[in-house]
């Protein structure tokens, strides 16, 4: 009788920890993604980043929850290189996310944690990063600089500094 009743309890509990090992599991299938993910978000009109030069900007989260307040400002690096080019740099380090400074003097980024370098353009200097700063997809509309920042950028698809920015003559998704 015993035996019995440790099987149907082992039972019961093993059933338990399947719940949510399964919907671990299953959860890129059957989740779908928030509202806002994909979202354009502005981070001012282009006169406020002069051209030839890096400037620190913020942006509110489009995908947020009731709790975030003071997290929902993200900052972001946007560097104005000439015309309607911009490279919009996250602000954490590749190496392990901390943020990192622009130096306007040395012309680089620096990050205080584990001492990582990058150029003006993002690219890897020295350091621990294998990589440069995650950028942002930026476009131009109506005058004003827009990122797709529903995604924090990470080393995943979504974060190639490789990929192209849109301009006015180009079409964003």
């Amino acid at each position: 009788m015993f035996l019995k009743i440790a099987m149907v309890f082992n039972g019961l509990v093993a059933a338990l920890l399947a719940v949510p090992v399964v919907g671990y599991l299953l959860a890129p299938v059957t989740r779908r993604r928030k509202a806002g993910y994909e979202s354009w978000v502005s981070l001012g009109s282009i006169n406020q980043f002069p051209s030839g030069e890096t400037r620190l900007a913020t942006y509110h989260n489009p995908v947020t929850h009731t709790g975030d307040v003071e997290t929902a400002e993200i900052p972001c690096w946007v560097r104005h290189t000439d015309g309607d080019h911009f490279q919009v740099f996250a602000i954490n380090c590749a190496h392990l996310g901390c943020p990192v400074r622009w130096f306007p003097q040395s012309g680089l980024f620096m990050c205080p944690c584990h001492g990582g370098v990058y150029y003006a353009d993002g690219a890897r200097a020295s350091g621990p990063p294998v990589r440069g700063l995650f950028q942002y997809p930026f476009k131009i509309l109506d005058g004003n600089l827009q990122i797709q920042a529903g995604e924090m950028p990470t080393p995943g698809l979504s974060a190639d500094i490789r990929q192209k920015p849109c301009s006015r003559s180009q079409q964003c998704a």
